[in-house]
């Protein structure tokens, strides 16, 4: 009897093994996944009780708050008082739909407006601070560049190849990618999503997940490195820029363009008062120099003479 009890308990053991170890979210690396029945597998967003959806992109902004999210196993937590000098990675306050509130605050109660991708429009202000809607950002222009090598590539192969790889990886539909450009080793995407229906992903968070594989810091949980290859040969991407345009222009204020200008203004002034100031006086010496020469002529011509 319990040799076969010994038997059953493996089985068990071997079938549910294989479950607990499938109970991952393949998009998210930082999900804490959990069976809750047979074959139920449920995924949280690390640090809340947000569920997530793995067949599809995770927001930027619940991204970025897992990021921020202190997990043993996941890395090295950075202390609260930790500064930085970029609003690159921050502790963002996120809708329970996943994108982000257009009012993002610090520790230190300065606040500031960003668009749907997170980015700061405003400048940086007090709790006083509104921001009335979250402004959409329509436009992402991705800059790259490759490695050199002895491999040509055509045009229309190396746009084929991202197509591909933003439609298989990242799920972004081909109509959202208006244009590829190649001028090795540069290359350009512009991706356009005026309006996002609920079923297709964001650009913002595609171009996230992008930058992420590109640093070699994969959100997906296989945590497999980038490989983009163009006709069998490898497109080795070195270096990577991302910018965003939104509907509406930014609305920062023209204090730093002000002080920029005040500054070469009287640079401009001070250069030029020196420069009358010497001329003055180089002037007024040539003029002193010149009336003791006259008055020494004079005392001579008019000196009595020895007859």
């Amino acid at each position: 009897m319990e040799p076969l009890f010994g038997v059953v308990l493996g089985l068990i053991l071997a079938v549910a093994s294989p479950a607990h170890d499938s109970c991952t979210c393949a998009t998210n690396k930082w999900a804490v996944c959990a069976l809750d029945g047979p074959g139920n597998c449920t995924c949280r967003l690390a640090g809340s009780d947000h569920l997530l959806d793995c067949s599809t992109l995770t927001s930027k902004c619940f991204l970025m708050k897992a990021e921020m999210t202190p997990l043993k196993e996941k890395r090295l937590w950075r202390p609260p008082h930790g500064a930085s000098d970029s609003d690159g990675i921050y502790n963002p306050d996120c809708e329970d739909s996943g994108v982000f509130k257009a009012r993002q605050c610090n520790q230190s109660s300065t606040c500031w407006c960003v668009n749907t991708a997170g980015v700061r429009r405003t400048e940086k202000g007090g709790r006083s601070l509104s921001c009335s809607e979250l402004v959409r950002t329509r436009w992402i222009y991705i800059e790259l560049t490759h490695k050199r090598s002895s491999n040509t590539f055509d045009v229309p192969d190396v746009a084929k190849a991202l197509t591909q790889l933003f439609e298989s990886r990242y799920k972004l539909h081909p109509k959202y990618i208006a244009a590829i450009k190649y001028d090795p080793p540069l290359i350009q995407i512009r991706l356009d999503q005026n309006k996002k229906p609920r079923w297709d992903v964001d650009i913002a968070d595609v171009a996230y997940y992008f930058e992420k594989d590109v640093n070699n810091d994969s959100v997906f949980h296989s945590d497999s490195s980038l490989t983009v290859s163009v006709n069998g040969d490898p497109l080795a991407i070195e270096k990577l820029w991302i910018y965003y345009v939104d509907e509406k222009p930014p609305e920062f204020c023209m204090r730093q363009l002000a002080a920029g200008i005040s500054a070469v203004v009287t640079v401009v002034v001070l250069t030029a008062g020196i420069g009358i100031a010497v001329l003055l006086i180089l002037r007024w010496l040539r003029t002193r120099t010149y009336k003791k020469f006259e008055c020494k002529e004079m005392k001579e011509i008019k000196a009595p003479t020895l007859e």
